[in-house]
């Protein structure tokens, strides 16, 4: 008689549980963009790298395609103080196919690397294409400079109320689960104030881009128009476009 009992409260836990189980393998991740907001793990959805030779163009869209970089700040921890000091951060230059390159982020003040940024703002961020399917697909691996990385210098700062809408939507679209965030750990936009920038994706050493040949590029192709649609998708199956 107890082993009926139990063999029908496993069937009735199991029917009930079924339907969460469903809409959590059918759902996009809920922490990450997922379809149609910036997920670029998928092939179709990843633009072609631009020439290598063009610095400029390969750093735009390195940038737009990231999701996160590693922020690297000067140390106010006391037993590693006045040292290097890096840490993940979430990032989003714009909606997909809407990047303006600006590194945008949403901090708090109980994070450790805001409580150096306040003493020192000087940051480094470097951001890699390991977290897309171009390395994998290409088998580099992450160290590679086949893999394309880049480096940006500069000082992290608030943004102010006329860029605070932008930054907002560029975060929360691809990174949704930052709505949810507590408003008790008194989060606040930002973005690296960019002044030097080094692309590193062939042998023989990073190229050097200037922020202004960086901001001069756009994400349109002169011949074939935009290189994403509002979806994020590349505007051909092929994705031959390009930034230019």
């Amino acid at each position: 008689m107890a082993a009926c009992a139990t063999a029908l409260a496993r069937s009735l836990l199991a029917a009930l549980l079924a339907p969460a189980l469903v809409a959590l393998l059918a759902s996009p991740a809920w922490g990450r963009g997922g379809r149609d907001h910036g997920d670029w793990d998928v092939d179709r959805r990843l633009p072609p790298l631009p020439p290598r030779e063009d610095g400029p163009r390969v750093a735009r869209f390195v940038t737009h395609v990231s999701d996160w970089g590693s922020l690297a700040t000067i140390s106010t921890i006391e037993e590693v103080r006045g040292r290097p000091f890096a840490d993940i951060v979430s990032i989003s230059d714009g909606p997909p196919g809407e990047g303006t390159g600006e590194p945008y982020m949403y901090l708090s003040p109980l994070q450790q690397a805001v409580n150096d940024l306040q003493e020192n703002p000087e940051a480094t961020l470097t951001m890699s294409l390991a977290q897309t399917v171009y390395c994998r697909n290409h088998g580099f691996d992450p160290q590679s400079p086949l893999c394309v990385h880049i480096m940006m210098s500069g000082t992290v700062i608030k943004v102010n109320e006329t860029e605070e809408g932008y930054a907002r939507s560029s975060l929360f679209v691809r990174h949704p689960e930052m709505k949810h965030w507590p408003s008790s750990h008194k989060w606040f936009f930002a973005k690296l104030k960019i002044s030097n920038i080094w692309v590193l994706d062939y042998f023989g050493g990073p190229k050097v881009v200037t922020p202004e040949e960086y901001f001069n590029v756009t994400l349109q192709d002169k011949e074939t128009g935009p290189l994403f649609n509002k979806q994020g998708l590349p505007p051909s199956p092929e994705g031959t476009a390009a930034f230019v």
